[in-house]
Order: C-alpha cells, then structure tokens, then sequence
C-alpha cells in the first residue's frame, strides 16, 4: 500500500490542529481497557474526528473515483504511487538484514522505472519480482523496539508510538523526495498537496469494501483498533505470529447443553416392578 505520511509542514500543523480539536470521548458500557491502548479515550476522539471527516469527504470522493475512474487508470495510479515509495522497501529490507529481497526489490525497482514508464505498467510482478511492503516502523519492531500504545492520528489514522515518527523517515526516503533537488517539479507545494490527495483516494478506495465489516461491528473503534494492530504485527513478523488461544470464546447454551448429554453415560433402565399380588377371591384357585 503507498506511503500515506505528510510531506510538507503545513501538513503537519494540520495533523497538530486535528489533534487538538479531536478532543477526548468516553468508553462505551462495558468496554475492557486494553493494555495495547492506554490512550483510548483520546484515540476515540479522534476516531470520530477522521471518521467524521471521512463520511463528509473522503469516503464520498473515493466511492465517484472507484465508481467512475477506469480500473485501467486505477491500476496505473497505484503502481505509480507504489514505485514513488519502492526506495523506502528496499533500505528497509536492507536494514532488516534481507539481502536477497533488497537485491529482487532493486530490479524490481529499476524494471517498473523503465520499461514500466515510470511505474504506471508492472512488468516486474510478470517477471517474477513480486511486490514488498517494509518500512522504518517495521525495521525497528524486526529488531526488537516495542510498538509501544496504540495512537490514532489526526487525519492520518491508526498507528503506535513507534511507528508515529518513522512516517518522517518514510516520508524522506522515497523516489520524489530523494530526486528533488534533480526535478524541479518534485520540491513544488502543489505537487506534494496533489501527490498526498491523490495518495489518500486511492488508499481509501482500496479499503472501500472493508465498510461493510465495519458497520456491522458492535464497536467500530475496537474493530478498527484490533485489525491494524494484528495486520501490524503480521507485517512487522513477516506472518510468522503465534496465533493466541481464545479461552473465553462465547459458548451457545443449546450446544453446551447437547454437549454435556454426550457425555454423560446413559441412565441405565430401571428393572420391571413385579405385579403386585391380587388377593381378591376372583383370582384365588378354585378349592380342591
């Protein structure tokens, strides 16, 4: 997925200002604290701040683009968007000790460059070079740092401590930015605004058919909030993760009940009470 962090201050003071009006919200009844998000009530306002913003903006323009815009020129934006921030995979497969894949990323790389006229086309995923996803948030969870509370940001959505300010090491660390001194285009304002809107559509496009999982969820935030935090952790791992034990699944009373029948032994049937004896005279022997 293309690299969604700010590239220009003003950006930033917006991020700032979001925060700052996103406020604080109340836990809903019953809801268990969870060690991961010791900032809940804070995260919660400002799930309703983006949320709020999504539904009003960005969520409508995403539905006209998906709708409207051929999957052809789609498909075209998002592997350009893509191969802008490939750079940044391949330092971070580097940093992580991943040779092998650093070697592939790079031609991917250079081939999508190319005969890939500038990342629109994929020849490289046709060759064989498949598509990675690292960052600097994964690089330091491969060694070691802890992801620390989960953190939702102000128009930028959920993150942790630790991966919160590896989005400016991401950010610095990607084609256009490390070319800007070479392409004049690439220190523009407009181009940033244009890349980080366009960037932001096409993101939300893609996550377009997650809305109906998320409106049928009993808490939209604890759904939201666990999904990235395993997807998160299955990225920083690359799917090598324990899968936990759930020992508090709900059980349905009619099963737990056929269940118990199973296993009990079967009543063992009680013997046939003899008759009692009639002593009434209809019944006596004759006399002799």
């Amino acid at each position: 997925m293309p690299d969604t962090a700010p590239r220009s201050t003003a950006t930033w003071i917006v991020v700032l200002l979001g925060l700052l009006a996103s406020g604080c919200a109340s836990l809903p009844p019953g809801a268990e604290p969870n060690p991961a998000d010791p900032w809940e009530r804070m995260n919660r306002g400002t799930h309703s701040f983006n949320d709020k913003l999504d539904r009003a903006v960005l969520k409508p323009v995403a539905t006209a683009y998906r709708d409207h815009v051929p999957e052809f020129v789609r498909t075209g934006v998002d592997n350009a968007l893509e191969n802008l921030g490939y750079p940044t995979v391949i330092l971070n497969q580097l940093l992580q000790g991943k040779l092998l894949e650093g070697l592939q990323d790079t031609a991917r790389f250079a081939l999508n460059s190319t005969l890939g006229l500038g990342g629109l086309l994929d020849p490289a995923s046709r060759a064989g070079l498949d598509r990675h996803d690292e960052d600097f948030g994964q690089t330091l969870g491969r060694w070691g740092v802890p992801s620390g509370p989960y953190l939702v940001i102000p128009l930028l959505g959920p993150s942790t401590a630790r991966d919160t300010p590896t989005r400016y090491v991401d950010a610095r660390t990607r084609a256009d930015d490390l070319l800007d001194d070479e392409v004049d285009l690439f220190r523009e304002d407009a181009y940033e605004i244009g890349i980080g809107v366009l960037t932001a559509i096409n993101t939300r496009a893609e996550l377009l058919d997650l809305d109906e999982m998320r409106a049928e969820a009993f808490d939209d935030y604890a759904f939201v909030r666990d999904a990235w935090l395993q997807r998160r952790e299955y990225a920083v791992h690359d799917g090598e993760v324990d899968e936990p034990l759930d020992d508090e699944q709900p059980v349905d009373p009619e099963e737990a009940e056929e269940t118990a029948t199973d296993d009990q032994p079967a009543p063992q049937a009680e013997p046939a009470a003899e008759p009692p004896k009639d002593s009434s005279p209809a019944t006596q022997p004759p006399p002799q």
